[in-house]
């Protein structure tokens, strides 16, 4: 059976697992769940992830959700997925595994927290929350500081002084990159990241 992803391309966990089949060659078929109209909330779909968030997969009878544990998973079950994403070296595995928790207690809980605060409402006829924003804003420059002052650091041009993308790499770019689009001004570091990422 077709790998199924459950994705909407509004989220960022979408993003990064569907750029990942598409650049890894894999065959899937994209199941759009509109989070705009809470169709991930619908019984249909909690049957699939009962946590009723997107992305999930269905491979098979395996039923996954989680964007960093989908990642790993497509890594490593489907074959011709260049070792660089997701190495067999368990110390590489570890490193990259390190900045995924980080990522989403982190960068993520940031930059949702302020996209979710200024962007987001007036499109959805909802109020805007300043307070929240200015919190928002604070973790979200903070977790960019970090990626400049430590995760760049090392001899490579990616994370963790890599010479070639990890799916930690993917995860961060993706978060990145919608606030790009919001034109939201980051460290000539951080552009230099992700021109290189994206021009691989």
């Amino acid at each position: 059976m077709k790998l199924k992803v459950y994705a909407d391309r509004m989220s960022q966990p979408s993003r990064a697992v569907i750029i990942f089949c598409k650049v890894n060659g894999i065959d899937f078929e994209e199941v759009r769940i509109d989070i705009t109209k809470r169709q991930q909330l619908s019984t249909e779909f909690k049957e699939i992830n009962p946590m009723g968030k997107v992305p999930a997969i269905v491979d098979g009878r395996v039923k996954l959700f989680e964007s960093h544990a989908i990642l790993i998973y497509l890594a490593c079950v489907f074959p011709g997925v260049a070792d660089h994403w997701y190495p067999a070296d368990l110390f590489k595995r570890a490193k990259i595994e390190s900045v995924l928790d980080w990522h989403h207690s982190n960068l993520r809980q940031g930059a949702v927290t302020y996209v979710v605060n200024t962007v987001l409402p007036p499109a959805l006829g909802l109020p805007l929350n300043p307070q929240a924003a200015a919190e928002g804003e604070k973790v979200l420059f903070s977790s960019l500081s970090k990626v400049e002052s430590f995760w760049l650091k090392g001899s490579g041009l990616f994370l963790l002084g890599g010479n070639q993308p990890s799916i930690a790499d993917l995860s961060l770019v993706s978060e990145l990159m919608q606030l790009e689009v919001m034109q939201i001004k980051f460290n000539i570091y951080i552009f230099f990241w992700l021109s290189l990422l994206l021009l691989r």
